[in-house]
């Protein structure tokens, strides 16, 4: 079996893909990495290449990498403060209660999605991995929902000749559980890029840090990445 998975080089999607490759499902694993001209574009894309070639290494199917170039992106999509640099990313105490926050990225996942499914069709693989987890439906953004899964899916159903499956390991799972399976899986955390913001070091204060330190926290696990701020691990 074949399948195609979107590796963007942080905790979820490195998890979901060693745990793809070690299950010994497949034959061909797609690893698609995305530039959309985010703002932290190099760190996570070096960290994509990293440990998807470190995977190749432990694992005996076939991986194949590439980079799909969506660089355009920013200009249709400028509301985001991943797209648009002159709009801050939004920090954890400034979107709780938000609906849907200055960090979502307009209809991005979507996009995405079909782009995966396209290469899927084209190359014979059966399923397509969708990387969101339960902190993504929790944060308000509706593209990484169940509800949205569900829908999206039946859609790509209506294909006549080329069935594909949209898998969702991570849809219920919390980023304590994420963290623990990515432990079972040797995923090296260290080489992993979570944070929203592309500089050295990783916040400690975006979305995308809180949950991660938390998911570490809860999993009882010090986080191997160093942050730009104190976190006491205890």
């Amino acid at each position: 079996m074949k399948c195609v998975i979107p590796v963007s080089g942080g905790l979820d999607s490195t998890v979901m893909i060693y745990d793809a490759a070690k299950s010994k499902k497949y034959d061909e694993i797609f690893a698609l990495t995305f530039f959309y001209n985010q703002r932290h574009a190099k760190k996570e894309i070096d960290s994509a290449f990293d440990v998807v070639e470190q995977l190749q290494e432990k694992v005996e199917c076939q991986i194949f990498h590439e980079m799909v170039d969506l660089g355009f992106f920013s200009d249709i999509a400028s509301s985001s403060s991943l797209t648009n640099s002159e709009i801050e990313v939004a920090k954890t105490k400034d979107v709780l209660g938000d609906p849907q926050t200055v960090n979502y990225v307009p209809f991005r996942n979507m996009m995405m999605l079909s782009i995966l499914c396209s290469y899927a069709e084209s190359n014979g693989a059966q399923d397509v991995y969708y990387g969101s987890a339960l902190v993504d439906s929790q944060a308000g953004y509706w593209d990484g929902s169940i509800e949205f899964y569900q829908t999206i899916n039946k859609l790509v159903q209506l294909n006549r000749k080329n069935k594909i499956n949209i898998v969702t390991p991570l849809l219920t799972l919390d980023k304590k559980d994420i963290v623990r399976l990515g432990v079972s899986c040797n995923v090296p955390f260290e080489d992993t890029w979570t944070c929203y913001e592309g500089e050295e070091l990783a916040c400690g204060h975006c979305p995308a840090c809180s949950s991660r330190i938390k998911g570490f926290l809860d999993a009882g696990i010090k986080d191997p990445i160093i942050y730009n701020r104190e976190i006491n691990w205890k």
